[in-house]
């Protein structure tokens, strides 16, 4: 699966630390108060965030919520891609 949205659910001084490029910050606490915004990314989108638990928890909510996304787990990873 190829990509359209990279979206990383750190808290903003950890994205600041080092991120994909070209990925958007959106803290997990902020996923559900955005997700109208959320859903008009292109999709499919990808979450990461340190290790993969947060992003696990924002890809539950946003596939209950109709978005099409998977958990990328770490965005070591995810950069990797």
């Amino acid at each position: 699966m190829k990509a359209q949205t990279i979206v990383d659910v750190r808290p903003p001084a950890e994205f600041m630390g080092g991120n994909v490029a070209g990925s958007i910050n959106i803290p997990l606490q902020e996923v559900t108060a955005r997700l109208e915004e959320i859903k008009s990314l292109p999709q499919p989108i990808i979450l990461c965030c340190a290790s993969g638990g947060r992003s696990g928890q924002a890809t539950m909510f946003l596939k209950q919520h109709g978005v099409d996304c998977m958990n990328g787990g770490s965005w070591l990873d995810v950069n990797g891609l």
